[in-house]
């Protein structure tokens, strides 16, 4: 990068986008949070919160909020987009003529795009309109209210451009939040994609009633599943050894925070979509959505991905949580 990063833009104030701001605050970046509700970017600036999303949290004095994108983008060294993996396209396409040109664009988000198939990385480098090299990930066990609370925990920055990635790295160094740098976008980015279908599998498991047994062979075959994807699309075999493959994906599979997990289990009791998404106050977890691209995304390349089908036919085709289980336990043996 030809600047120190000093001021930062994040493009979205849920709860990581905001987990993340404050992270970069207390690195001693001034951040601006954009933010589209006016009553989130009141609270952040009037009582150094955002309740909606991490109650209780104080949001340090460098993090401010605005609804203007314009005003959050002037001047910024670093853009954040922290937008859901399906928003992102078209969240982007709207700023992208507002984009300070040769900044690093970091994307939080963790999913495959419907219908292109698309990494995230990918969809930013073409809606932006800049080289792959300019876009950087952020992916490893990042339960934003864990890291809200400063408990300790460790992430990948990924990029191409290794210099970027070091520049990132330096920006969100605390003395709770720990990054490591790695040029492997593409295994990051799956190994945070696949992570959240394999939790709604546990998920589901843990809702039937299912054990530790159970619950450990579907993350240790769900691991082996993203690992066969990845290597077909040219990720490094390691990536999924570290915090953005298996660090990522027991805590997804393992914590009450992660929605994949909880939407699973509501799943694996007999729920409906519509109920679960109900009962997650109208949200649709990331995996619900990304199983359909992740399976397509396998059929393309031609790689078994026999637990993210499952799940894909237990959310879009009715599938019952007691077959998947019996399907994929009666599946023909072979070696692992």
């Amino acid at each position: 990068m030809s600047r120190a990063v000093q001021r930062v833009a994040v493009l979205g104030a849920g709860s990581w986008g905001t987990a993340f701001g404050k992270v970069l605050a207390d690195a001693g970046r001034d951040v601006t949070l954009w933010a589209r509700r006016p009553e989130i970017a009141d609270a952040v600036n009037s009582e150094r919160a955002n309740p909606g999303y991490l109650p209780g949290v104080e949001l340090p004095s460098r993090l401010s909020a605005t609804t203007n994108a314009a005003a959050a983008l002037d001047g910024a060294d670093v853009v954040v987009l922290a937008v859901p993996s399906q928003t992102l396209r078209a969240n982007l396409s709207g700023w992208s003529g507002l984009l300070p040109p040769g900044r690093t664009l970091v994307s939080l988000a963790k999913g495959i795009e419907l219908g292109t198939l698309k990494r995230m990385s990918e969809v930013v480098a073409e809606v932006a309109n800049v080289s792959p090299e300019q876009v950087a990930v952020v992916s490893g066990p990042n339960l934003a209210r864990e890291i809200a609370g400063e408990e300790p925990t460790a992430t990948v920055i990924a990029c191409a451009d290794h210099d970027r990635a070091v520049a990132l790295q330096n920006a969100c160094t605390t003395d709770y939040f720990r990054s490591y740098t790695n040029t492997d976008v593409v295994g990051c980015e799956l190994g945070g994609a696949g992570k959240n279908v394999i939790a709604l599998a546990v998920g589901i498991a843990a809702g039937m009633g299912l054990g530790d047994n159970s619950r450990a062979s579907v993350i240790t075959r769900g691991l082996a599943e993203i690992s066969r994807l990845g290597a077909v699309l040219g990720a490094d075999p390691m990536t999924f050894a570290g915090l953005a493959g298996l660090g990522d994906l027991v805590a997804t599979c393992s914590s009450p925070l992660s929605r994949n997990r909880t939407f699973g289990e509501r799943l694996g009791r007999g729920e409906s979509l519509a109920q679960a998404e109900e009962a997650n106050h109208g949200q649709v977890a990331e995996g619900v959505k990304s199983c359909q691209s992740i399976c397509e995304l396998g059929a393309r390349h031609g790689v078994e991905l026999p637990i993210a089908d499952a799940v894909r036919r237990v959310c879009h085709e009715g599938l019952s949580a007691p077959a998947m289980a019996k399907e994929l336990i009666t599946r023909a043996p072979k070696p692992e």
